[in-house]
């Protein structure tokens, strides 16, 4: 037979075995069918359409259009294969049975149509191999196909190991590296350290009112500010230094060997001026957001990472404590001053509800009748198995903790009832509550003061809340409308420690203010003369330009007294008059108060200080409301 005979033959075969395509998927299908192995719809309809492809592209070999063509339609078929191999929807030899079965059953309606056709065995046997040659491409192509997914599914799973390697080791945030990963690295450097023996030391830093620039922004904005943060602190130490995030607004710097040739004090320096300039935030960088941090230092040999951590985060809470924005190496006995302090804020808690709190009042005195007209309201704690806790040791723990805000409300009903009885006796009593700034800071104020008014029935005019210079200096806008709202219920408002915050004239002006309260430390140094009593003069006669009357804090001597009242202050309290006392102890006093009382002098305190003969000076601080100086 001639080649050209043969081509022939074989087109005719290409042809019908086209035309039975559906024919040999079908038996290819059903033998499938027939095996133990069950495969969902999705992967058999796969096989199905690569049998129909597979065969298609035989049979247009076979027609005369070329190997080629039958490779590149066969190349959906090895896609196909390999996919289903590569992500376990068949099993390899799975796939490999179907080949098998697609070949076996192309070669039966070869067999039959040739024979049909009356074909001769040559041109049988050229076909026949055209198929097996099919397999064998379709096999290999299949398995290289298969490797590509493999490996391309090995590198996404190392890349995703990796990825998963970080996050456990960094932060999701900031990108530092987390307190797993700071921790090992500070074991690393505890370990050199003991080897050659060079210092180490752990900067815990804490940012200082971050949880108010969150609740004033936003998170989204807090976040934004801790990211700023961390490349800041990063731009700011040596590369050998490692920076890490604990967590919130916690960042650790670990240093070692050369870092530290000048004290780690020089890095903690460093650490504090990065703050020094604002974070420019947002989009388009327009929101300036003013942050500091205290920073704790421990430095020296320790048994572990924990410990070193650990006492560098005690001098952080011992730097806060202190002023903040600053920074404090540890020192034995700092653990048991956090100790103590971390005991007391548990205690204070509960001291509320449990009605642990009480208060002692201080009489205020018209320094030209030298009668008491108001009392101020003074708020002390009786800790259980601890006795009466000083004021200074409570507030601020009220403050840091918001409770001075419920703390605060509690005052003023209590107060307010208690001036009530004082005037239901006939005693027309003013009373003054100092305020906190965190009171200041919310409308809940407005109506703490509506309600102890209306549950007392204390006439408004004889409440004086008295606000600090600082506090009534920050947020000046707001603090201005709260204060008009006030006023609108017919409160008076008071200025108290005048004269140390530093306000301006104008700034004054723009408060609605009744008294100025001047602070004691102006009338405690007045027995020095010359520039303290030109100071006081001023500060009263600032008070009569603007028509407020004035209140001078803290007299303790009689010479003291002279003096203020000779520069026309309007009013005066102080030891040298009484100690703050209970509404019981005030009672007795009121009743014995002459206006014409002299106060002698007899002896003299340890400091210098002469006492009065009656005795009223006392040891408590004079601290009112929820004011702790």
């Amino acid at each position: 037979m001639t080649r050209s005979m043969q081509a022939t033959e074989l087109s005719r075969l290409g042809q019908e075995l086209s035309a039975r395509t559906d024919e040999v998927v079908a038996r290819m299908m059903r033998r499938s069918a027939q095996s133990s192995t069950r495969l969902a719809k999705v992967v058999e309809d796969s096989f199905q359409d690569v049998g129909a492809v597979s065969t298609v592209a035989v049979a247009r070999w076979m027609s005369g259009e070329g190997e080629a063509v039958a490779r590149e339609v066969g190349q959906e078929s090895w896609r196909i294969f390999a996919q289903l191999a590569s992500q376990q929807e068949a099993a390899l030899n799975e796939v490999t049975k179907r080949c098998l079965r697609w070949r076996d059953c192309t070669l039966e309606v070869l067999e039959e149509s040739a024979a049909d056709l009356g074909l001769s065995p040559e041109t049988l046997a050229t076909a026949l191999a055209m198929v097996q040659r099919s397999l064998d491409v379709t096999l290999v192509r299949m398995c290289q196909s298969f490797e590509d997914e493999r490996q391309r599914a090995h590198e996404e799973l190392s890349s995703r190991e990796k990825e998963l390697v970080f996050l456990a080791t960094h932060d999701a945030l900031t990108g530092l590296p987390n307190r797993t990963l700071i921790l090992d690295r500070i074991e690393q450097t505890l370990r050199r350290s003991r080897q050659n023996q060079e210092p180490v030391a752990a900067l815990f830093v804490d940012l200082d009112n971050f949880k108010a620039i969150n609740d004033s922004l936003g998170h989204g904005v807090g976040d934004e500010l801790l990211c700023a943060v961390a490349e800041r602190l990063e731009g700011v130490i040596r590369d050998t230094d490692a920076l890490g995030r604990m967590g919130g607004d916690e960042f650790v710097v670990v240093a070692e060997g050369l870092s530290l040739a000048a004290g780690p004090e020089l890095i903690a320096e460093r650490l504090l001026e990065a703050f020094g300039e604002p974070f420019a935030l947002g989009t388009d960088g327009e929101t300036l957001v003013h942050v500091n941090a205290s920073i704790g230092i421990a430095t020296g040999a320790r048994a572990s990472a924990e410990e070193l951590l650990r006492d560098a985060d005690i001098a952080m809470y011992r730097a806060k404590w202190g002023g903040k924005s600053r920074y404090l190496v540890f020192e034995s006995g700092m653990e048991d001053e956090v100790q103590a302090r971390l005991e007391t804020e548990m205690d204070l808690q509960t001291a509320l509800a449990s009605g642990e709190f009480f208060l002692v009042y201080q009489p205020t005195f018209d320094l030209q009748t030298m009668t008491p007209t108001c009392v101020e309201a003074l708020i002390r704690w009786r800790r259980p198995g601890r006795g009466v806790i000083e004021p200074e040791e409570f507030i601020p723990l009220l403050e840091e903790s918001k409770l001075i805000v419920d703390v605060g409300a509690w005052v003023l009903r209590e107060a307010c009832t208690q001036a009530v009885r004082w005037q239901q006796e006939g005693r027309p009593m003013g009373l003054s509550v100092n305020v906190s700034q965190l009171q200041l800071d919310t409308d809940e104020l407005i109506d703490d003061v509506k309600l102890a008014l209306a549950a007392s029935e204390l006439p408004p005019q004889a409440l004086t809340l008295e606000i600090t210079e600082t506090t009534l200096m920050s947020n000046a806008e707001e603090t201005a409308r709260r204060l008009g709202e006030l006023k609108e219920l017919g409160v008076k408002i008071a200025v108290d420690d005048f004269g140390t915050g530093y306000s301006s004239l104008s700034h004054l002006r723009q408060f609605p203010v009744d008294v100025l309260k001047i602070d004691r430390s102006f009338v405690s140094q007045l027995a020095e003369g010359g520039e303290n009593e030109i100071l006081l003069h001023t500060l009263v006669q600032l008070g009569k330009a603007l028509e407020i009357e004035t209140t001078a804090e803290g007299i303790e001597r009689p010479q003291d007294l002279t003096l203020i009242r000779d520069k026309e202050c309007d009013n005066g309290q102080g030891f040298l008059f009484t100690r703050p006392l209970s509404a019981q102890d005030a009672d007795s006093f009121f009743s014995s108060w002459s206006p014409t009382r002299r106060f002698e002098v007899r002896n003299e305190r340890p400091d210098g200080d002469r006492v009065p003969v009656d005795g009223s000076l006392g040891p408590d601080a004079a601290v009112a409301g929820t004011d702790a100086s």
